[in-house]
């Protein structure tokens, strides 16, 4: 069971450009930032599947899927969460056992994939390799795959 979750920090790679003519410095845009899709969380003991799949030799060989639910105090409104993610692991860290004591295991997870449902809608969807990166629906990368016979 996963106590803890940091999703990824969405980030993009921004590089300043100023051309002949201009009056300032515009941000151009490169895409995601290296580590933009990393996620971390901590699993309550131990669990076996993890270690089978240390060091799998596919981008985006360990399939996650984390879910949960926001209710608001004010309305009593309840939104479901859903992140969908495929990557691997860089890290595993089982920490200290100690006889009596809760034990935990802390992963940190390099994704390739990356999807956000908010109440069963996608907001984001990005797959790295397959050069997809949707927002609300809209297909950022559609005509640089086209353009590129994908």
């Amino acid at each position: 069971m996963v106590e803890e979750v940091t999703l990824p920090k969405l980030t993009r790679k921004m590089e300043g450009y100023r051309g002949g003519g201009m009056n300032g410095e515009a941000q151009i845009d490169l895409g995601l930032d290296g580590g933009a899709l990393d996620m971390e969380f901590t699993l309550g003991g131990l669990d076996a599947q993890l270690y089978k799949q240390w060091g799998i030799t596919t981008l985006a060989g360990v399939p996650l899927r984390f879910c949960g639910a926001y209710q608001r105090d004010d309305t009593g409104e309840v939104t479901a969460v859903e992140i969908v993610t495929r990557g691997r692991f860089s890290e595993i860290d089982p920490g200290s056992a100690k006889s009596g004591d809760n034990t935990q295991t802390k992963l940190s997870f390099k994704a390739t994939y990356f999807k956000l449902l908010w109440d069963g809608q996608e907001l984001i969807e990005i797959d790295v390799i397959n050069l997809i990166e949707k927002v609300a629906g809209v297909d950022r990368l559609e005509k640089q795959r086209a353009a590129l016979g994908l």
